[in-house]
């Protein structure tokens, strides 16, 4: 009732206000009500724009951040790679000496030529350089040796750079930048020379244009001899690089280490000039020598025939510059029967004295076994130590057949056949043995006269070895110490045994052998007056390729031996492939006295002439002065400056005594005669560029 009056009440107060007055004011709220929704979505809006601001100016101050701390260094190092470039820094290659300390591989600075055709290119366009690309390619091509086409070729590509030449010698790098062409300039660069020329060039093997050794020594202590490289960085662009000197960033290399060999230069000068000798007069496919200290397994001299010049090697194909001392692989023929003969007698299977009957073959099917001179005369009933003297293959096989092939593959392994010596030298075979289970009984017959089978000379000659020493057998090394640089001391190498073989009663038997062999066998042109010589020879037949038979014409002829025979200094093994020589093909005519002369010489070398308690061969007439003639002092002809000495008097030394003397003066010295030096040229007191070599003459008889 109270809210019906009121409503009648608000009626009548409206009913008294006009019509225009309620029009108007209902206008006014509208138009406030607008206003506010008006001013609510312009608030809205500005409040949308606003995060987004916030959120792109927060995100560009976290860039910046990012940027400018977190990544500061990263952005910094990937800027300076942009405008730098590295350049790599080769480090010294190590120097390899012989055991007298030597020099036979060294690095010597050379440069590398490059340019930068579109300098060039802009230049000449531009009038700025007055010679054309063809002067350009003359100039070049007349100092470095190179055709004017080739330089000019490469001069004629759209390139900023290219590399010209190689290892060219520094006086050739200066004629060349005295020229001020634009855009050619020089890097350094390192050559590999060999002061001894193709002096064991084999052994040593080669270093490619990258500076590393990919053969022989140099191969397989590479990263010994190469170092630690360097870096330099630069500013690409040649016109900015003084303004950012400042930024460049440098890690010096470090130089190789040095390794001295085993190997002895003046032992070395023995096999390499038997070598020549034997290739000149066998006219063979190949000759190979290989010399050892049968105590320790040191190599002391290694070649073969034919060579290469290491400093420039690029001249031989890769097969002409195999080492055949580790890397030949064949029949070792008769030589090997001194295998056989230890094993048998170690098992005791046979005696020295134990008689074979020969006459002259024997029959195995499918084969029938000969002798060499089965054409001759039949042999009868030689002892196993007379069977050795005549090399009968007949005698061997029936040691062989004795032995029986579960003992013969047993020793056949201990002596390290079959597999790689392990000798720090790249390029290193197996060998090749016939598989156990394969083995026939012709085959074992074979097999014990150094058919059927193959090794290596450096196998063979450590297996000789093991018997040269009283039966163990040595791990073949050629590297005897790594130094640093300066000198100091890094590795020292020893000998290494490998096993024990056989005893040294057996070893003491087989020695006494094979000094009948030389002093009334077939290797009788071996023998040294006042020296006890152990040798055995070797005739093998080549199997022929197109028949798969032996060949009743190609041979490889071989010889061994060590001594003195009761205390061996040096072994020797010498390997004539495929002879054509007017005095035959047998291994004790060609093999023997080029063994007899290493021997010879690298004995005296030692010091010892002859065998002790043994008369000197020396006469002495009345005339003659009993007193050995001594060095007098030196009056040199000037005062050397650098690099030059004054040479020394060499009168009455022997030859270790001469080698010593000269290693110590960096000079070398070729030899003829033996004894004592009794001549040398050039004369007492000229004075020489180190690295000289000096001719001496050794004679039994001093005037």
């Amino acid at each position: 009732m109270k809210a019906y009056s009121r409503l009648s009440s608000e009626k009548k107060e409206l009913g008294r206000i006009p019509l225009n007055a309620i029009m108007e004011k209902e206008k006014r709220g509208e138009a406030l009500k607008k206003r506010k929704r008006k001013h609510n979505n312009y608030f809205s809006r500005d409040r949308w724009v606003y995060v987004g601001l916030s959120l792109v100016i927060l995100l560009i101050f976290g860039r910046l951040i990012t940027l400018q701390i977190v990544r500061a260094s990263d952005l910094n190092a990937r800027g300076i790679e942009r405008r730098t470039t590295d350049l790599s820094l080769r480090p010294e290659r190590g120097t390899i000496f012989d055991a007298q300390g030597n020099v036979l591989a060294q690095s010597i600075p050379v440069k590398e030529i490059y340019a930068d055709p579109k300098t060039l290119t802009d230049q000449i366009n531009k009038k700025q350089f007055k010679s054309t690309k063809e002067d350009v390619a003359k100039e070049l091509g007349s100092i470095l040796g190179i055709e004017t086409e080739t330089i000019q070729d490469k001069l004629n590509k759209s390139l900023v750079w290219i590399s010209l030449a190689h290892q060219v010698d520094i006086q050739k790098a200066d004629k060349i930048m005295a020229l001020k062409i634009p855009g050619v300039g020089v890097n350094d660069e390192e050559k590999r020379i060999y002061p001894m020329g193709k002096f064991a060039a084999s052994a040593l093997g080669i270093v490619n244009l990258d500076g590393h050794g990919v053969e022989g020594i140099e191969s397989y202590y590479d990263q010994v001899l190469f170092g630690k490289p360097g870096f330099r960085s630069q500013e690409k662009d040649t016109r900015a690089r003084s303004i950012l000197d400042a930024l460049q960033q440098s890690d010096p290399s470090s130089p190789g280490s040095s390794v001295t060999l085993t190997l002895d230069s003046t032992i070395q000068y023995f096999v390499e000039q038997q070598l020549d000798n034997i290739q000149q007069t066998a006219n063979a496919n190949s000759v190979t020598i290989l010399t050892m200290d049968p105590k320790t397994g040191r190599v002391l001299g290694m070649g073969s025939r034919p060579t290469f010049d290491p400093t420039d090697y690029s001249k031989v194909t890769p097969e002409a510059r195999r080492n055949l001392a580790i890397g030949m692989s064949y029949e070792p023929g008769s030589t090997f029967k001194i295998v056989t003969g230890s094993a048998a007698l170690e098992e005791g299977a046979i005696h020295p004295e134990d008689t074979f009957p020969d006459p002259g073959y024997l029959r195995i099917p499918p084969r029938i076994i000969t002798n060499w001179d089965s054409d001759q005369k039949p042999h009868g009933n030689p002892t196993f130590t007379q069977g050795m003297q005549l090399s009968s293959n007949v005698v061997l096989a029936q040691v062989g057949m004795k032995l029986g092939k579960s003992a013969f593959y047993t020793y056949l392994k201990a002596f390290g056949f079959g597999t790689k010596t392990g000798i720090d030298i790249s390029g290193e075979e197996n060998g090749l043995i016939l598989l156990q289970d394969k083995v026939r009984d012709i085959d074992l017959a074979t097999m014990s006269f150094g058919q059927t089978n193959s090794v290596t000379p450096i196998q063979l000659l450590s297996a000789i070895s093991a018997v040269a020493n009283g039966g163990t057998l040595y791990r073949p090394y050629i590297v005897d110490k790594i130094s640093t640089p300066d000198g100091q001391l890094i590795q020292q190498q020893k000998p290494t045994p490998v096993r024990q073989v056989i005893s040294q009663a057996t070893a003491t038997q087989m020695t006494n052998v094979l000094e009948q062999v030389v002093s009334g066998g077939t290797g009788h042109l071996a023998q040294i007056p006042g020296i006890n010589v152990a040798g055995k020879t070797g005739t093998a037949q080549k199997v022929d390729p197109k028949t798969g038979a032996y060949s009743p014409t190609d041979f490889i002829a071989s010889f061994t031996a060590f001594a003195p025979a009761e205390d061996p200094k040096i072994a020797v093994l010498i390997i004539i492939d495929s002879p054509k020589s007017a005095e035959g093909h047998q291994g004790g005519t060609l093999g023997g006295p080029p063994a007899k002369a290493i021997i010879e010489g690298a004995l005296q070398y030692y010091g010892l002439p002859v065998a002790k308690d043994t008369q000197s061969t020396v006469a002495i007439s009345p005339n003659d002065s009993p007193v050995r003639p001594s060095p007098k002092p030196v009056i040199p002809e000037r005062t050397p400056v650098g690099g030059e000495v004054v040479i020394p008097d060499l009168t009455g030394m022997t030859m270790r005594q001469v080698g010593d003397i000269l290693a110590r003066s960096e000079l070398h010295f070729n030899f003829t005669g033996s004894g004592l030096v009794n001549q040398q040229s050039p004369s007492v007191g000229k004075v020489v560029t180190k690295g000289t070599t000096i001719d001496v003459k050794f004679s039994s008889l001093v005037p």
